[in-house]
Order: C-alpha cells, then sequence, then structure tokens
C-alpha cells in the first residue's frame, strides 16, 4: 500500500489519538470519582476572575466617634449590655437553610443540509467512449457524482423541584478586612444505619445577621450548601461501582 493510499489513515489516527488524549484526564477523574459523593467547588475570590473591575460608588464621610458623659449607652451598640451578634474568630451563628429551586426547561433544535454536485467528462482524450464505460450504459456526462444530506433533531426538557428547609449552627473561620465574616457549619444526624450530612459555607455581612445571632442563607454570598446522606440506603440507591464504570468508559 502506497503512501497516498496510508495518508487517510494516518489522519484518522491522529483524530483518534487527539480525542483520547482530552477525554483521558476527564475519563481517570470521574473513575476516580466512582462511589463518592459530588465535591463542591471552593469560595471564589472574585477578584481573581477574569474581567473584575472594582465597584465604586459614593460614600458617606466619617462621622467621628462621640461618646454622652454620664451614660452607660455604647454607640453603636444593639443591646444594652453587649451585641449578642457573632463578630469574631470562633463565633457561632445560626444558619437557617430554605433553599426552594423550581426549574421548567424545555427548548429543541433542528437544523438539515442538503448538497449536490455533478461532474461531467465529455471529452477526456476519447476514454468516455472506453468499451467499460459504453457497456455500463454511463452518460459521459455523468461520470462524476455527489450527493450529500445532514439532519439533527434534537430536544431536551428538565423539570426540577426541590425544597430544603432546616437551621445549622455555623463557625466563623475568618474575618475579612473589609469586616464580613467567613462561615462554615456542618452536622451529621445517623438515624439507624443512614447519615444525613447538612453543610453551610459562604461569606456573610455583620449587617445581615439579626438579632437573635441568625441569618437567612439566601443572605449569604458564595454560598455553598449541601445536603445528601451516606449509609446502607444510599448504597442500594447509588449504581454498582461496575456499572458506573462501564457508563464512563462505553464511547457507545
Amino acid at each position: 500500500m502506497g503512501s497516498h493510499h496510508r495518508r487517510p489513515y494516518r489522519v484518522a489516527l491522529t483524530l483518534v489519538s487527539l480525542a483520547a488524549a482530552l477525554g483521558g484526564c476527564n475519563t481517570l477523574d470521574r473513575l476516580g470519582q466512582i462511589g463518592a459523593t459530588p465535591a463542591l467547588s471552593a469560595i471564589e475570590d472574585p477578584t481573581a476572575q477574569a474581567g473584575y473591575k472594582p465597584v465604586r460608588m459614593p460614600m458617606p464621610e466619617i462621622q467621628p466617634v462621640s461618646y454622652a458623659p454620664n451614660s452607660l449607652w455604647r454607640t453603636g451598640s444593639r443591646a444594652f449590655f453587649k451585641d449578642q451578634r457573632a463578630a469574631r474568630l470562633g463565633d457561632i451563628l445560626t444558619v437557617n437553610v430554605a433553599v426552594t429551586d423550581q426549574a421548567n426547561i424545555s427548548n429543541e433544535t433542528k437544523r438539515t443540509r442538503a448538497n449536490a454536485e455533478d461532474a461531467g467528462l465529455p471529452n477526456a482524450f476519447g476514454l468516455e467512449k472506453a468499451a467499460a464505460v459504453a457497456a455500463a450504459g454511463i452518460s459521459p456526462d455523468k461520470l462524476l457524482s455527489a450527493t450529500s444530506t445532514t439532519s439533527n433533531d434534537g430536544a431536551g426538557s428538565v423539570q426540577r423541584n426541590e425544597t430544603v428547609t432546616t437551621s445549622v449552627a455555623a463557625v466563623v473561620t475568618q474575618v475579612l478586612p473589609n469586616g464580613s465574616l467567613v462561615i462554615e457549619g456542618k452536622q451529621e444526624i445517623r438515624v439507624n444505619f443512614e447519615v444525613r450530612e447538612l453543610l453551610v459555607a459562604g461569606v456573610v455581612r455583620p449587617e445581615d445577621i439579626a438579632a437573635d445571632n441568625t441569618i437567612d442563607s439566601a443572605k449569604i454570598a458564595q454560598a455553598r450548601i449541601a445536603y445528601g446522606g451516606r449509609g446502607q440506603i444510599t448504597d442500594v440507591q447509588q449504581p454498582r461501582y461496575g456499572q458506573q464504570a462501564l457508563d464512563i468508559l462505553l464511547p457507545f
């Protein structure tokens, strides 16, 4: 077989190798996650994102702190004796998780393309009168003909309705320079042979913390909320490891 005939096979082999190289890392990552719960992404730094631009807004003038003589009331305090809200590293506050997720998405895409090409050899140095061409009854004007038709029809729909309502205590793990608090809370409840886990993490403003030291999950920036479980019931509901491996490896 000459080099001209081997060229299409080399191109096909190159394309297959590139596809395998690109999908190899993803396949290995998915194989390493068999039987494990989906990992949550870390809290992101907005300033590190591409295209980030700081927002500048008019700010009030700084007012000097004034102390009233012979007064027991401290300026800025929300309680007579002490502000009970979380404000320092290690303080605890309660997060009221109320997640109601509803989605109904439907889309459809259609694409159709048709091509046709004809080429003839009415005069090809007399070869158009060859015995093989004449015997086959082929017209010299229609010696070459190519047609192609492509059609694609895709449809998809998503219907989701999820509700999670609970409370969890979180700990202040970091105080940012602007006063915002990084919190993280985890709760595990075991019932018989099943453990239910609740994880809450994110960034909150001290102003959003209520007087009873609670905050709604909707007011948490970079919120990471996970609710799931592990145990015998969860194991039964999941496909076997072999089936998960086949779903990843089989190309068809």
